[in-house]
């Protein structure tokens, strides 16, 4: 898929020599010019009963598309989506491709897999989703102005009565190794999040009805939950520093006054295991004993998230549509050796 003034793009294809089951699409001229616009467009030109979305710069497992064929005929009318796992590729790039990296083990090897055996709703990763094609007609595709039309997509799926299924098997991929990249990237991931929010929050009673309690606390946890914990974790982790340092335990027994700190020291140390237990779960999965030591930094990445949750906030306000793209081809490590094969 192209853009119709895209030139360069159109001459580099044309000088290829693609095999006949390839098809370059031209997208009529028109606004927004993103990725789920472009899926939009190339959507009914699908022939497939099955159909699925990789980024151009992914590894995939080469039995993917099988073993999802095989899940989805064992599976039910109602399983409309398989979303595969994952993993970051070049993981010694950067202490941030490190913690990228342990935070991608805890989301697609353990928790997401966790909510799609639940049947809960889940908020869909940009790549490695494998649909049938008739459901996401009936859904009319993917938002083109939201900026994480695949979250969006997610809960469009869960409210619809649609369930999303593990596909095990990996998908590598390249993260940015540095801050600038990284937080433009994760700056637009928590705008599309918000803008998911206010999207699906406006019938709050009809979706209790479709979801369920336990599905709709899960949708909460999973979108806006994500900003909100964001969005106050440098408040919350800076109030937990002070109770601890400035204000110590009295001397006296004082049960009021230590049930507050107890209560501060409670949250501050389950808020540190569901940082570290699901990544350290992922690294036990994988065998990356090497890389569970990195977990430690974890606090510290997740307040660079928190940052990004703040300029993702702003961005909303100033350019709600503005599209951040990553630059890819940059990895200099690769975990497998297959990111410098496809360089």
């Amino acid at each position: 898929m192209i853009e119709a003034d895209d030139a360069a793009t159109a001459a580099s294809l044309n000088a290829l020599p693609l095999p006949a089951r390839f098809e370059v699409v031209t997208a009529p001229p028109g606004l927004p010019r993103t990725k789920p616009r472009a899926l939009n467009v190339a959507l009914p030109l699908a022939r497939g009963e099955h159909l699925v979305v990789y980024d151009a710069e992914d590894v995939p497992d080469p039995g993917q598309l099988r073993a999802a064929a095989g899940l989805f005929r064992a599976g039910s009318d109602r399983l409309a989506c398989l979303q595969g796992r994952l993993v970051i590729d070049n993981t010694d790039d950067s202490w941030l491709t490190r913690c990228f990296t342990l935070e991608y083990a805890a989301l697609f090897d353990v928790l997401l897999p966790l909510l799609a055996a639940a049947h809960l709703p889940v908020p869909l990763g940009g790549t490695t989703t494998h649909f049938r094609t008739q459901v996401l007609r009936e859904l009319h595709g993917w938002d083109a102005w939201n900026v994480t039309e695949d979250a969006d997509l997610g809960m469009r799926l869960a409210l619809a009565g649609y369930r999303v299924g593990d596909l095990p098997l990996s998908t590598l991929e390249e993260a940015p190794a540095r801050l600038r990249p990284w937080l433009r990237q994760r700056t637009r991931w928590m705008k599309g999040f918000i803008q998911t929010t206010i999207t699906h929050s406006r019938h709050p009673l009809a979706a209790l009805r479709r979801l369920g309690p336990l599905g709709m606390l899960c949708a909460v946890a999973t979108v806006p939950g994500t900003v909100l914990s964001a969005l106050a974790y440098p408040f919350a982790l800076a109030l937990a520093v002070w109770e601890i340092t400035a204000d110590p335990l009295p001397a006296a027994p004082d049960f009021l006054a230590n049930l507050v700190t107890a209560s501060g020291l409670t949250v501050l140390a389950a808020g540190l295991c569901a940082m570290w237990l699901p990544a350290l779960a992922g690294c036990r999965r994988r065998g990356w004993w090497g890389l569970a030591p990195w977990a430690l930094l974890l606090p510290v990445y997740y307040g660079l998230v928190s940052a990004a949750a703040w300029l993702g906030l702003l961005e909303l306000l100033l350019a709600p549509y503005r599209w951040n793209k990553t630059e890819h081809g940059l990895a200099a490590t690769s975990r497998t050796g297959a990111m410098q094969e496809r360089r």
